[in-house]
């Protein structure tokens, strides 16, 4: 009778065992369904959005990341609440207490409520988006993520920087407009300045021709400085957002071999060996 009773006894154990870990896997495996099947859903949405209100593509990722987080922090909560119940314990308790220490955490957590309101007003205010190229909080590169509590930029050196929204003080934002390529050419003092800007100018002209990136000029604007060997002549030219490094370059290029091919001399520093020669006494 005891054997009996005890072989019920582990058959029971081992089916409910069995039972749970088949639970287990089929909530697993729904997790990874719904939101595999959610983060699409959220994608058509905001693709479908993005043409019907002819949005721009760096705020419709900004809001697209956004959601998606949102949405997935929502699921594990889902997901650990079905877990808490499979395992048989009372799950309204639990939400209780954690309510709990989740409001006692919240009065020493200041820096986590400045950041999620931080991060709600820069959202909301459209301060940054996915893909502009900013600094905030003394670092610049290009932003990849607007979160509530955490900002991501990636930096021209590849790093990929975390910065509490808290810290972002202010932000300058230099993908709203176009922007300015700046070109300082030196020649010397013995060649002529007029005809220096001529040839610079048609420079400019032919390069503004030559790349669509360009917006406004380049124009030559005169004499910008004068140094100790030199004359600075500067170019002043607008551009597509994040272009104008490249014109930028083309310019300086494009420059030198002008001024090569018309003899003008571009000043680099000299050095003067003196060498004196004294008479043995």
């Amino acid at each position: 009778m005891e054997q009996l009773m005890e072989n019920e006894f582990w058959s029971s154990v081992l089916g409910g065992t069995l039972k749970g870990a088949l639970q287990i896997v089929l909530v697993i495996i729904g997790f990874f369904i719904v939101r595999a099947i959610g983060k699409r859903i959220i994608n058509r949405a905001f693709s479908r959005m993005q043409e019907q209100r002819n949005m721009h593509p760096g705020r419709v990722q900004t809001l697209l990341k956004l959601s998606i987080n949102v949405f997935s922090y929502i699921l594990i909560f889902i997901f650990i609440t079905i877990l808490i119940a499979i395992f048989g314990l009372e799950i309204a308790p639990i939400i209780a207490g954690a309510g709990i220490v989740g409001l006692a955490v919240g009065f020493g957590a200041q820096g986590l409520v400045s950041d999620i309101v931080t991060g709600f007003f820069i959202l909301l205010e459209k301060q940054i988006d996915v893909e502009d190229y900013v600094t905030a909080a003394g670092i610049g590169g290009v932003v990849e993520e607007v979160g509530l509590r955490t900002t991501q930029i990636r930096g021209f050196d590849g790093t990929l920087h975390f910065i509490p929204n808290r810290e972002i003080s202010a932000v300058n934002n230099h993908s709203r407009g176009n922007m300015r390529a700046m070109v300082d050419i030196s020649i010397s003092y013995d060649d002529n300045i007029d005809e220096a800007v001529r040839i610079l100018q048609d420079v400019c002209d032919q390069v503004a021709s030559d790349e669509p990136a360009i917006k406004e000029g380049p124009d030559v604007l005169g004499v910008q400085g004068l140094g100790d060997s030199d004359v600075v002549i500067r170019i002043l030219g607008k551009t597509e957002n994040m272009e104008q490094w490249g014109i930028e370059r083309k310019l300086r290029k494009a420059c030198k071999e002008a001024l090569d091919k018309n003899g003008i001399v571009i000043p680099f520093p000299h050095q003067v060996y003196v060498e004196k020669n004294y008479e043995a006494k």
